[in-house]
């Protein structure tokens, strides 16, 4: 689950470099989801 939506995250990422849309709001969630991930990874627990 959590795999897909960084997929997405990430596709909708480089479709923000390449057409400038939604670029700004996409950056943002794409580093709290990795921030998400990294406390995930650190502590063994899941946040959401």
């Amino acid at each position: 689950m959590l795999g897909t939506i960084a997929a997405i995250l990430l596709i909708l990422w480089l479709l923000g470099f390449s057409f400038h849309i939604a670029g700004g709001l996409i950056h943002a969630v794409l580093v709290i989801a990795l921030i998400l991930g990294l406390i995930q990874l650190f502590t063994g627990r899941r946040m959401l």
